[in-house]
């Protein structure tokens, strides 16, 4: 069984989905509002926040080419440098959240997005680190997160699988034991129809490792669904309320969705159980109300069964039906009244 540790959490397929609130750009430029987002998925029932560390000049440039200009979607219009001053988490509050994480008694963790930026958690004791969607395929920033021994959760977003593979080459070249890998679709939002979780489950057969999912779909339906094909971590934006604005809010899901979230996924994970043939506790008692062979007409000792005095019916106390039709045209060893169960013993098989 893969697996893989953070804070002391175990997370595998063997274990309740780890659910991820992302808060991203949901704090509105507003650290009381990021530290009430802490609060509230507290509240909610994740199991870890997760902040991005960067800044407008770690992640790109000030530039008006072409090529830096956002066409469509949710940011049509902008700069990647105005997207991404909008929306960062200032490196000045990363402090106070990692405290307060703390005392909430929750695991918070980053995605950097530069090797400074790994430096600068490392400072914090960064638990685990992210690695975004977009920059799976940049081998220097995993290279710099990994060697800080640290778990690695790394998104597949955009990636084909030659990509995965050139990925998972990587990783085990650098010697990375503990990562999970998570499909995802880098749309905002992501249609359902194009979630394709099937995917997900061909990772995990392919390439032997933890799978989850980075979900960008509206709702909680794909996600939960994740759970049922092996998901082990979910990860979803966050934030107090759409209706609030943000770079990310449109794609979030509130605090009622997060709390459905989380209890609806431990309990299709319960579901899930393990392959079990044996009767179950829940089923013992019912087992009396299968169909038996009963006798349904007084018989004398060496009366012959047959369709009429015999029958398949229910309760359950008798012979199993499977032995119906061994029993047609044998004698009955003794006197047997209406209503009896049929047993072996009844029957002479002389």
């Amino acid at each position: 069984m893969k697996k893989i540790e953070i804070n002391g959490r175990i997370i595998s397929s063997e274990h309740e989905p780890y659910i991820i609130a992302e808060l991203s750009g949901n704090h509105n430029g507003d650290l009381g509002r990021a530290l009430t987002l802490m609060e509230q998925a507290k509240i909610e029932g994740a199991d870890a926040i997760k902040i991005q560390t960067y800044t407008a000049d770690t992640i790109t440039i000030d530039c008006d080419n072409d090529d830096f200009l956002i066409k469509g979607g949710l940011w049509d219009g902008k700069k990647l440098y105005q997207l991404y001053q909008w929306a960062h988490t200032p490196w000045s509050w990363h402090k106070a959240l990692f405290e307060k994480a703390k005392e909430l008694d929750i695991t918070i963790f980053s995605s950097p997005f530069d090797e400074t930026a790994v430096d600068f958690l490392e400072a914090l004791d960064c638990p685990a680190y992210k690695i975004a969607s977009f920059e799976c395929n940049d081998f220097p920033l995993i290279k710099k997160a990994a060697s800080t021994g640290k778990p690695l959760i790394i998104s597949t977003g955009l990636a084909n699988l030659e990509e995965i593979e050139q990925l998972v080459n990587y990783l085990k070249e650098i010697k990375v034991e503990q990562y999970a890998l998570l499909h995802c679709i880098s749309g905002y939002p992501a249609p359902v129809n194009e979630s394709n979780l099937k995917t997900m489950q061909d990772i995990q057969q392919r390439f032997d490792v933890v799978v989850g999912l980075s979900d960008h779909s509206l709702g909680t339906e794909v996600s939960i669904t994740s759970v049922a094909l092996g998901a082990a971590i979910i990860e979803k934006h966050f934030t107090l309320a759409r209706a609030d604005g943000g770079p990310d809010a449109e794609f979030s899901i509130e605090p009622n969705e997060l709390n459905s979230l989380c209890k609806q996924s431990k309990i299709v994970f319960s579901a899930l159980g393990k392959i079990n043939y044996a009767l179950k506790n829940a089923e013992k008692e019912n087992t009396k109300f299968r169909r038996s062979i009963y006798v349904v007409e007084n018989m004398n000792a060496g009366d012959t069964f047959n369709i009429k005095n015999t029958r398949r019916i229910r309760p359950g106390y008798g012979l199993a039906p499977r032995n119906f039709d061994m029993i047609l045209g044998k004698k009955s060893k003794i006197k047997i009244k209406r209503g009896t169960p049929l047993n072996w013993d009844m029957i002479n098989n002389d």
